[in-house]
């Protein structure tokens, strides 16, 4: 019994680390920026196909590769908002028709970029090994590259906490966040930390497509999942909140381990959807959510 609570600890951190560091970047986008991107998973699934290329064609190592993918990506979607959805954003008549015209147009990007990657890569599923070999660890064999992916993802969650409550730009972001006019009265120029915003989220994103390339096949339409287990993650932590994304990331990790180990891997997914049915009905706010 021992161990396999310990399997089940083990396993499901390994895999909550990378859905917070999902969730973390989605929740930054819709806390600040407003914008329930539901395009966040197609980031993922660019910054997988990056590194793919880089390490197979140019042979860049793929924890180096987010040098390259990390800018990429957040050029695109920093340029993005302030193209986009910044123009909706100034014509909407209200805020709450700024979100629900920002979400249609999401998932527009859906399928743009969706099918943008299936003409550059093809729909083919796509593999490589990078640190693919076993580290043993109490009775259990664990693959370097997802203890790896564990620690950068844990790394870059904490920075970016850190970041965002210590620095100076941090302390714009969450005076953006809880007031943007009162923010823009005393000098913050909301246009351009909304944008960052934005692009922060698509870089953390693609760190996070960038660890489970070494791990997960992948293809063009890959994203949609993770971007369904992003919004269970931000409604468990509570909409907006970075702690309560990190939190919820994990303990989604760790449920999804349980019925994994001791039940049928198929029902993950129907497990992740009972939950966020049952937090919806019991405390929508989330963990960290204000009611």
């Amino acid at each position: 019994m021992t161990e396999t609570i310990l399997r089940i600890v083990i396993y499901g951190l390994l895999t909550g680390g990378i859905y917070a560091l999902i969730a973390m970047g989605l929740s930054l986008q819709y806390g600040v920026a407003r914008v329930l991107n539901l395009a966040h998973g197609e980031f993922i699934m660019l910054g997988a196909l990056l590194t793919y290329t880089l390490y197979t064609v140019f042979g860049i190592n793929p924890l180096v590769s987010v040098a390259i993918s990390g800018p990429l990506l957040f050029i695109i979607a920093f340029l993005l908002h302030r193209t986009l959805f910044t123009s909706l954003r100034t014509r909407a008549p209200s805020p709450a028709a700024f979100e629900g015209n920002s979400l249609l147009v999401a998932f527009g990007l859906i399928f743009v970029i969706q099918n943008a990657a299936t003409l550059i890569w093809t729909a083919n599923t796509r593999v490589y090994s990078y640190l693919n070999f076993g580290i043993e660890f109490a009775g259990t064999t664990y693959t370097a590259n997802r203890i790896v992916a564990l620690a950068v993802a844990i790394a870059a969650a904490l920075a970016f906490y850190f970041f965002v409550t210590r620095s100076r730009l941090g302390k714009g972001i969450r005076a953006a966040a809880q007031d943007p006019a009162t923010a823009g009265l005393m000098g913050v120029n909301i246009n351009r930390v909304l944008a960052l915003c934005f692009g922060l989220g698509a870089f953390l994103a693609g760190l996070a497509g960038l660890l489970l390339s070494m791990y997960s096949a992948l293809n063009p339409t890959i994203g949609l999942n993770y971007t369904i287990i992003a919004l269970i993650v931000i409604v468990l932590g509570g909409l907006g909140s970075i702690p309560g994304s990190l939190i919820g990331g994990f303990i989604i990790g760790i449920i999804g381990s349980i019925v994994i180990i001791l039940g049928d891997p198929s029902l993950s997914v129907v497990a992740y959807y009972g939950i966020f049915l049952v937090l919806l009905l019991v405390r929508p706010a989330g963990i960290f959510g204000k009611r």
